[in-house]
């Protein structure tokens, strides 16, 4: 149960039930997360992933805060996560049209942030996860689930049916366990108006652990990698006015519309936009939100981007899906495995995280991609303000908002007994 430091206790576990049957769709984050703590629980979990074993799609860094964090020490993964860590400790920031420069000590800023942020590649993270339950779990790649009835029985692309006691969709912002149970995805979602690129390109000659980007009205263009990797990361976020009309399968329209929102720029973007032509993996969406008032129903429940995604790249979504995933399975635990008890407790455990994580996103898509030049100023001057302060007093300031920058270090983790070792 996640809760704030002031939040209930949490219940005392049930009489334990047989151990239930558990699908989970989607084996990125939230997937095994929720696995690893469902068997730790004594349950037999399944996991489909509709991509291929061990599929390596580019990605982009994440952030794991304290309390994700706590989660993946419990785990036994926390040596892992922290060797793959990104690195990054310098951003060089240039604001278009005036071309001066802001240097920013980034681990000075994560400090005041956080007391054990990590960032991480999505697909390190993936990785170390999927290593860590792949013993104990049974997950079916190259698989989607087609089908899902009242009564547990699943109906899959390429497999026969399965009877299940409990599913759980795991499959990212455009769940296909959501779409079948909840609705269309447009009766919850909500356009923050941006929209997000990431490609994976030759790694040049710049020294690791530095991101460079540039800064412009409504436009931000970037370029990182880790000490790890053999290649970079091309990073792109605009907000252009309006909805853009595009197929999220229609790859060179995508490119395109990089290209109409960029391709004005000089300097390093034109190569940027050049390498992104012909690069192997690419990354396009639209920075929407989930406003759903409920994420389970029946046998189903939703847990992190599939429930309640606050807006990639803007809220911090990576931290609360690992905590919504050990709240999940907690709850699970602490209920013998009923989900009439489990569902409505991790959804009240979580609402109140969740909520003050969409009022963040929806202020972060604004501040991050400013709309004017005094406002691209505002974000480069107060970032770099905040790592001159010493340490103690940049966190005092951040603490004084914790449904702002300090919303994911104040949340304090629910013990529960039945997933003790």
């Amino acid at each position: 149960m996640a809760t704030d430091a002031t939040g209930p206790t949490p219940p005392e576990p049930v009489g334990r039930r047989a151990p239930s049957d558990i699908l989970i769709s989607g084996a990125s984050v939230a997937g095994p997360v929720t696995a690893y703590w469902l068997h730790r629980a004594g349950h037999h979990v399944t996991v489909v992933e509709q991509s291929p074993p061990r599929r390596r799609t580019g990605g982009h860094a994440v952030d794991l805060f304290t309390p994700a964090m706590d989660i993946i020490e419990r785990m036994g993964v926390l040596e892992a996560v922290q060797d793959h860590a990104t690195g990054t400790e310098r951003l060089t920031v240039r604001r278009e049209h005036t071309g001066r420069e802001a240097t920013i000590d980034m681990t000075r800023l994560m400090g005041a942030l956080s007391d054990r942020h990590v960032e991480i590649m999505r697909d390190d993270l993936g990785a170390i996860l999927y290593d860590a339950t792949r013993a104990d779990v049974e997950y079916v790649f190259d698989e989607r689930i087609t089908g899902l009835t009242d009564d547990g029985v699943a109906t899959f692309e390429r497999g026969p049916e399965r009877r299940f006691d409990l599913v759980i969709g795991a499959d990212g912002l455009h769940s296909g366990v959501r779409g079948l149970v909840f609705g269309a995805e447009t009766e919850y979602s909500r356009w923050l108006g941006g929209y997000i690129a990431v490609a994976s390109i030759p790694r040049g000659r710049g020294p690791a652990g530095h991101m460079t980007t540039l800064l412009g009205v409504n436009r931000m263009v970037g370029l990182y990698s880790a000490r790890h990797m053999t290649d970079a990361r091309a990073f792109f976020l605009f907000r252009p006015g309006a909805e853009l009309a595009y197929d999220h399968r229609d790859v060179p329209r995508q490119k395109q519309l990089l290209r109409e929102a960029f391709g004005d720029l000089d300097g390093e973007v034109p190569r940027l936009l050049d390498e992104v032509d012909r690069a192997p993996a690419f990354y396009f969406d639209a920075i929407t939100q989930l406003a759903m008032d409920h994420w389970t129903r029946g046998r189903v429940a939703l847990v992190g981007d599939a429930g309640y995604c606050p807006g990639p790249a803007v809220g911090g979504s990576t931290s609360l899906a690992v905590v919504g995933a050990y709240t999940l399975a907690g709850e699970l635990a602490a209920a013998g495995g009923d989900p009439a008890i489990a569902y409505p407790a991790y959804e009240a455990a979580m609402r109140d995280y969740v909520h003050r994580s969409r009022g963040f996103a929806t202020t972060m898509a604004r501040r991050l991609v400013p709309g004017t030049r005094a406002g691209a100023w505002m974000l480069t001057s107060g970032t770099s303000l905040l790592t001159h302060l010493p340490t103690a007093l940049g966190r005092r300031l951040v603490a004084l908002g914790s449904g702002g920058l300090g919303l994911h270090e104040s949340i304090e983790l629910c013990h529960y007994p039945a997933l003790a070792p």
